[in-house]
């Protein structure tokens, strides 16, 4: 089955793709357009090996960055991230899922509609099981 191209969203980031973090220099250094403060909400942050995972829990609330690729290398940055997140659409074995959900921006509160990628369901339920939170919701905020 192919599926249709996605759209051009921006992707919300919320743990080592964040500046400063190590695979924001791999992966997202030249790249972008913009990279801008946000959160969203209904996602609750879980320790993972070395990286976090978000989990869609409702009353949760994530800090992170949305992050704008050049127009460009959409495409080359999507599947770059799709990789790195082991996200294959429709693959029930991958750890992430790609989702498209409401972001806020922290500088004027406006949502914009944005990509994140979420533990698969699989990987959900066993992080709700025996999981570590990460309280704050900041994974730059854990240490």
């Amino acid at each position: 089955m192919t599926l249709p191209p996605p759209p051009h969203l921006p992707f919300f980031v919320y743990g080592t793709l964040r500046p400063g973090e190590p695979n924001h220099e791999l992966f997202l250094r030249g790249r972008t357009a913009r990279e801008e403060p946000a959160r969203m909400t209904g996602l609750k942050l879980y320790e993972g090996p070395g990286y976090p995972y978000a989990v869609e829990e409702g009353r949760g609330v994530v800090s992170g960055e949305l992050v704008t690729a050049r127009p460009e290398l959409y495409g080359e940055l999507l599947a770059a991230l799709d990789q790195l997140e082991d996200c294959v659409p429709g693959d029930p074995r991958s750890l992430y899922q790609r989702l498209a959900r409401r972001a806020v921006r922290e500088s004027d509160g406006i949502p914009v509609r944005a990509w994140v990628y979420v533990a698969a369901p699989a990987v959900a339920a066993r992080l709700r099981a025996r999981g570590t939170p990460i309280e704050s919701g900041d994974w730059l905020t854990r240490r």
